[in-house]
């Protein structure tokens, strides 16, 4: 049998296929070695980082045979030992929009079973796309990002991928801070959001890009597609400065509702979604919001103040507030975290049977093990977009529609409660 391949040693590998982690080779002894700065069809040298009894992780330090969608990395920190944030800085516009509608149709096909072509959308240029950026903290003050899979920090003095007006922040001293995110978010000045250690636990302060002390009402204001909605400094907002408009035109055209009907928007946020929503069913119609953060709660209640049928709710998701809300006739919109919903919603919402689901997710395996339940609860796949949000890395944002059959399939959950047919 072949030894072990020793941790940091140099391999040649060739690389077969794109993968969540890297593309995929194998090593001597026949594991399969998920290498990083590599793309399909290429003949690398690896420097093995990681290893496990089945696989291991490595970096390409040396290209011997190159892929022709292989680019110069626009930033200097794209590099073997460099930053983690991006994941394909190497590989060309088609080269990633391929690469990640692999992964998805893989994730698909392995977790939900479902065989299915995916196209991944592009948004447009990349370059300063991003309008949030959570970064460490050097010793020194500095701003910075981990390397892949990693505790190490790698200081900045930019990012290629920020905001242009969140590039001043990385001249700027920010010591005693464990974490700084930055945002600019709308039109109005980019701030930064401060976390701090205490004895207490984590303090949050505001500051100008240039460590100034702000007002501690500071929060940004954005419009889209004609709302006007304010975000706290804690609450989530979609970090592609693009994301907003294109997820709400995606949400409102599967949904398709007419005046009078029935909404429930699930992680509902500051109310990206709800409020528009709410605009589309009519003063007949009415949009249920269900959001688990005070703060954003809040933001979601001031953004639909003018909107009288839309109710926001400070819950957690969880199969309670499924049951609590949801209906046979509804419409569900669900904007779930990374992880996908927790244990026990789908499930709920396979029992309440509402006539149909708008799932968006930035989580393709958490998307298709979700899918899983709502396709064997008697869902149909109708229609997928999926939108190159997170340009430069291997993510993407995936909306899709799910219809309920005419005739329902049951849970295989022999202690669930009959499926309602109503309220």
């Amino acid at each position: 049998m072949v030894a072990p391949e020793p941790l940091n040693s140099a391999s040649v590998v060739r690389v077969k296929r794109a993968a969540t982690g890297g593309a995929v080779g194998r090593l001597d002894d026949g594991r399969v070695i998920f290498v990083r700065h590599a793309l399909p069809g290429e003949l690398v040298r690896v420097e093995v980082t990681e290893v496990s009894r089945s696989f291991a992780r490595g970096d390409a330090v040396e290209v011997l045979e190159a892929s022709p969608e292989r680019v110069t990395a626009p930033c200097p920190y794209a590099k073997p030992r460099g930053c983690g944030g991006c994941d394909l800085q190497h590989a060309s516009d088609i080269a990633q929009l391929e690469w990640k509608a692999s992964i998805v149709a893989e994730h698909l096909r392995r977790i939900a079973k479902v065989e299915r072509d995916v196209e991944v959308l592009g948004t447009g240029v990349a370059q300063g796309s991003r309008s949030r950026l959570r970064c460490a903290v050097t010793d020194q003050g500095l701003l910075a990002l981990h390397e892949s899979r990693s505790h190490d920090l790698v200081a900045l003095d930019a990012c290629w991928i920020a905001d242009a007006r969140l590039q001043r922040a990385f001249a700027t001293q920010w010591s005693q801070a464990e974490e700084v995110e930055l945002r600019a978010i709308g039109d109005g000045d980019a701030f930064a959001v401060v976390r701090h250690e205490t004895p207490a636990g984590i303090s949050i302060d505001l500051r100008s890009l240039q460590g100034a002390s702000l007002d501690g009402r500071t929060r940004s204001e954005v419009s889209v597609a004609g709302h006007r909605f304010v975000v706290s400094p804690t609450a989530f907002w979609q970090s592609h400065r693009s994301a907003p408009s294109l997820l709400l035109e995606t949400v409102i055209a599967f949904a398709g509702l007419e005046s009078g009907d029935s909404v429930v928007d699930l992680f509902s946020g500051v109310g990206l979604f709800a409020v528009p929503l709410g605009a589309v069913v009519g003063p007949n119609g009415r949009v249920s919001a269900v959001e688990s953060s005070p703060s954003t709660a809040h933001n979601a209640r001031e953004n639909a103040r003018d909107a009288k049928n839309v109710t926001v709710r400070e819950w957690s998701v969880t199969a309670r507030a499924v049951n609590d809300t949801v209906g046979s006739r509804d419409v569900v919109v669900l904007d779930p975290p990374r992880q996908g919903l927790s244990r026990g919603v789908a499930p709920a919402l396979v029992r309440r049977a509402p006539r149909r689901l708008v799932y968006v997710s930035c989580d393709a395996a958490t998307f298709a093990r979700d899918l899983k339940v709502f396709l064997h609860g008697g869902y149909n796949l109708r229609d997928l977009r999926v939108f190159d949000l997170f340009p430069m890395t291997e993510h993407v944002e995936l909306v899709a529609l799910l219809d309920i059959d005419p005739i329902r399939v049951e849970s295989d959950d022999e202690d669930a409660p009959p499926s309602p047919r109503g309220r």
